[in-house]
């Protein structure tokens, strides 16, 4: 996984099946795609991190706190491997990153007589494109 967060391989379950859609020949007989199960709840992450995963709205998270990826990117089941850690390994990334806090600030005087004039010069503007009556 990442540098900072690792998850044991006996907590990631990986099976391959086989892939939809046309192949051919080899289609019926190879199983090259993978399907990748890992129980939130049952890991060893962080539990700040298993929070913010439980608390995404994604439907690759089951009810149960599964996540279920489907890799069948490529031909050969190692590939799809790969692609299927790289994709949780992504997830988990999303989530670990903690957002820096926003600090309220107040606009300026000066800046607040700017946005008035500015809106009075408009007002002007479109006043002298009104119709003339005497």
């Amino acid at each position: 996984m990442s540098e900072r967060l690792s998850i044991p391989p006996n907590e990631i379950e990986l099976v391959a099946v086989r892939a939809q859609g046309a192949g051919g020949q080899n289609v019926n007989k190879v199983s090259s795609a993978i399907h990748l199960r890992f129980d939130i709840r049952a890991s060893s992450l962080p539990e700040v991190i298993k929070m913010r995963l439980l608390a995404l709205n994604d439907r690759r998270i089951t009810h149960e706190g599964v996540v279920i990826l489907k890799s069948q990117e490529y031909r050969t089941q190692e590939q799809n491997r790969t692609a299927a850690l790289a994709r949780l390994d992504a997830l988990i990334e999303s989530v670990s990153v903690t957002r820096k806090a926003r600090v309220a600030t107040r606009p300026t005087r000066a800046s607040k007589l700017r946005r008035l004039d500015g809106k009075a010069r408009r007002g002007e503007v479109k006043t002298g494109r009104q119709r003339v009556t005497e």
